[in-house]
């Protein structure tokens, strides 16, 4: 009677998990979503979503800014409430690494164009009253106040913040 109850205790705990992660990814799909169209709604052409560039490195939406024509690499943090903080400040060192291996990744697909991009985070906060927020040049390259990505070999700048 012990294994069988310790087994069903245990299935009881992985099913609870796994419908709190599937809650966790749903929630941030319903944030790129409502990310989406708010950078849709206010002038950026969506190029990509999930951007996922080999060997690591990530981007939530690459898009082009129309009204600066500006190519933007977008994080996207979704929350229920701001009672950890606001969405943006989740976007730690580590996370801002793999979203720039993620861009450059996808600029060297473009044969490092001369283009200039700046990096956005988008927070969206899911609970009433639902807000989202866009965070223009929320970070940048390490060493770098402008991003621009010309010819090689000469020096990457970026968009004034």
């Amino acid at each position: 009677m012990g294994l069988v109850r310790s087994t069903a205790e245990v299935l009881h705990r992985l099913r609870r998990r796994n419908s709190a992660e599937a809650a966790h990814i749903a929630l941030g799909r319903r944030g790129e979503e409502a990310a989406a169209s708010h950078l849709a709604r206010n002038g950026h052409k969506i190029l990509r979503r999930n951007f996922r560039a080999p060997h690591g490195g990530e981007v939530d939406i690459v898009c082009r800014d129309r009204r600066h024509n500006e190519l933007v690499f977008v994080e996207v943090k979704t929350r229920s409430s701001e009672e950890f903080g606001r969405p943006s400040e989740a976007v730690d060192q580590k996370k801002r690494r793999l979203v720039i291996r993620g861009a450059m990744k996808w600029l060297r697909m473009l044969e490092m164009p001369d283009i200039v991009f700046r990096f956005d985070i988008v927070e969206v906060l899911a609970g009433p009253p639902g807000e989202v927020r866009h965070i223009e040049n929320a970070f940048h390259l390490p060493g770098a106040s402008t991003l621009r990505c010309p010819p090689p070999p000469l020096p990457i700048k970026q968009s004034p913040s």
